[in-house]
């Protein structure tokens, strides 16, 4: 493959695949792309051959349209990378250098992609909250992770867990029972149909997350004129604060930020979230999201082929690989 060097960024998550071109030095190139099928998790986690399945036709599709040209480095930030990712690691270098002629490559949790999107290599805490939530942090040195462990065990303050905590109290009110919510029961009626029938809705379901985090916007509608939903929002602020102080660093020079769906619940979470912030960091300056998981991915991906990464390397959450195997350096 001849001509300009471009980089390579991916995300992979549950409603699909984005990829996008771009130059070492951060300029777009091309895309982005997208395949809305998402990747497939075997025994052996996520599914490196239906990766490459999925992205070869969006990255040479990606390459064509910006005229040719040769991919540098590739970075690919995957939604379960941390847990899931033994088979990426052992195959998908050596197919992206095989197939893509890239010899070097960085496989990052989505949660470092989204870190990279909106601060870039700063030090700091990112909180990425949509349907679930983790919360990232680094000093530059090593990676410190709250959170993230699904909506049975945490993900607490998220789309789910909002949703859930509606949907309970919506409950509690066609019961009788104290800390149920009129407003609440009569949302999740024009939504579901009659409370009584909604355990039989969700509990055969496998997208139960995706489906409870469907309500959340409804919990922060009746937010303003009820008082058990305005405090769900809040108890969901304090839970995203605190995920975010159990990684930010302890350096005035740290920033946090908040990237995700959970930012378009708007001011009934968003106010108090940045009164908790205040108060559980108070020398971290809040800034806003500079781009999304793909921006990160572009971002990585560019680093590692200007020998410029500064972002730190760790086994499960963000390696660096040479297509020929694991590097210890980019």
């Amino acid at each position: 493959m001849t001509g300009a060097a471009c980089v390579l960024g991916v995300d992979s998550g549950g409603s699909g695949l984005r990829a996008a071109l771009g130059s070492p030095e951060g300029a777009p190139c091309a895309g982005p792309v997208r395949s809305a099928e998402p990747v497939r998790t075997g025994p052996r986690g996520i599914d490196a051959g239906h990766f490459m399945d999925l992205l070869l036709p969006l990255a040479r599709d990606l390459l064509a349209a910006s005229g040719g040209g040769r991919i540098a480095a590739v970075a690919v930030g995957a939604a379960g990378m941390a847990t899931l990712g033994e088979g990426l690691r052992a195959e998908l270098p050596g197919a992206l250098g095989r197939e893509l002629g890239a010899e070097r490559v960085a496989l990052a949790a989505d949660a470092v992609t989204a870190y990279a999107g909106a601060l870039g290599e700063r030090p700091g805490a990112v909180v990425a909250a949509g349907t679930g939530l983790i919360a990232v942090g680094t000093d530059l040195a090593a990676w410190r992770r709250a959170d993230g462990w699904g909506h049975l065990l945490g993900d607490c303050g998220s789309g789910a867990w909002i949703g859930r905590a509606g949907l309970e109290a919506a409950m509690r009110a066609h019961d009788g029972r104290r800390g149920g919510s009129p407003a609440l029961r009569d949302r999740a009626e024009k939504v579901f149909g009659p409370a009584a029938g909604l355990p039989g809705q969700l509990y055969p379901r496998a997208d139960r997350p995706a489906v409870l985090a469907s309500f959340a916007p409804e919990v922060a509608a009746c937010a303003a004129g009820d008082a058990v939903a305005g405090g769900i929002l809040r108890d969901a602020a304090r839970h995203v604060a605190e995920a975010a102080a159990a990684v930010c660093p302890r350096d005035a020079a740290s920033e946090v930020a908040l990237t995700g769906g959970l930012i378009k619940l708007g001011e009934p979470l968003l106010g108090p979230l940045r009164d908790d912030l205040a108060e559980l960091l108070p020398h971290a300056r809040q800034v806003p999201a500079a781009g999304d998981p793909l921006d990160g991915a572009l971002r990585i991906a560019g680093g590692l082929a200007a020998d410029r990464l500064l972002l730190p390397r760790d086994a499960r959450m963000l390696s660096v690989h040479r297509s020929e195997g694991p590097s210890t350096s980019a």
